[in-house]
């Protein structure tokens, strides 16, 4: 770091920052008298994270880069600082350490205004110290501002990027990933000794003939339906998967057979109900209705494992398809 050249600094050099641009000429020279000139060569550091904080600087020309330390240990940049920018402020204001390290991606001239003499002006300028302030505050809330929406658009992506990742598109529903691990955490430790644990398979009964007859946009239209049936009959708690095409499954947490049972054919009744409106020749519609096929295991009672509990509610599944579909069989 090369050593601090005193002297006077002209109000030029700052009066377009926005921490100065409300004051007058005359302020412009009393605050001018406080502040000393410094430079700083590319690549050096002007402070590091945890360092007493005893100086605010106003960047003149060039770049300043800050930085904090990750978890990992990694250097991680926070912000970017570009002519007429301050930085430093908060420290001494609250006489707290510095929380990240700034470094010169260029060559910086800077203006320093150390904190005795940022006091004095606070306390012996009143009215200079108070525009000061509030353009600090400004300044701040301008910039949460910005971060509290860029934080809100980074949470929304990331909600989107989950939603994408244990559901599926169409319906809206889990995936078949989601039910697999929800189900599979129920079999660690000694849980399913303790809570029941019940899982429905369905199948869509000849779904191919509405798709042959309609095309496959009627057949979507028959699978988002299905979808909102099963979250309109089931709880909050209660895991509703789509598995692919026309297979679904619902994994009812604390339900034994006997109230999968009672589930299931709620479940079976309110699609074979439900009219579905599917587009038709020109602008019409025709409503049609569809059937399902649901199996029934639960554990303890007929599986110890995730593994035991799909293959022997898909059998089960299959003794409802054999006997004659829409119709609910559980496990043997």
């Amino acid at each position: 770091m090369s050593p601090v050249r005193t002297g006077l600094v002209s109000p030029q050099l700052f009066a377009d920052s926005p921490l100065f641009k409300g004051l007058d000429e005359g302020e412009l020279k009393l605050v001018a008298g406080s502040l000393t000139k410094r430079t700083v060569k590319q690549g050096g550091t002007l402070y590091k994270e945890g360092d007493d904080g005893e100086e605010m600087y106003i960047l003149v020309s060039g770049s300043a880069e800050a930085w904090v330390q990750s978890s990992e240990g990694k250097p991680h940049q926070v912000f970017e600082v570009k002519p007429g920018g301050f930085f430093g402020e908060m420290s001494i204001i609250s006489g707290e350490s510095r929380p990240t390290s700034l470094t010169a991606a260029a060559d910086l001239e800077l203006l320093v205004l150390k904190r005795d003499n940022f006091h004095r002006i606070v306390f012996e300028h009143a009215e200079v110290g108070i525009k000061i302030l509030k353009a600090m505050i400004g300044v701040q809330s301008s910039w949460l501002e910005q971060s509290s929406r860029q934080l809100g658009d980074l949470m929304r992506w990331g909600e989107v990027a989950q939603q994408r990742v244990i559901c599926d598109e169409l319906t809206g529903l889990y995936n078949r990933n989601f039910l697999q691990q929800t189900a599979t955490d129920h079999f660690k430790g000694d849980a399913v000794h303790l809570r029941p644990l019940s899982l429905l398979m369905l199948d869509l009964d000849k779904i191919h003939v509405i798709n042959d007859r309609y095309g496959t946009k009627a057949g979507d239209l028959v699978f988002i339906a299905t979808g909102q049936e099963l979250r309109s009959v089931t709880r909050p708690s209660d895991i509703c998967a789509r598995l692919s095409g026309d297979e679904f499954a619902v994994l009812l947490p604390d339900t034994n057979a006997e109230g999968a049972s009672i589930v299931a054919e709620r479940i079976r009744s309110a699609l074979e109900q439900r009219k579905i409106p599917i587009p038709s020749e020109g602008t019409s519609k025709t409503d049609i209705s569809v059937s399902t096929s649901i199996g029934i295991a639960s554990a303890p009672l007929h599986a110890d494992s995730w593994t035991s509990l799909y293959r022997t509610a898909d059998t089960a599944l299959l003794r409802s398809k054999n006997l004659g579909r829409n119709r609910v069989e559980v496990a043997q």
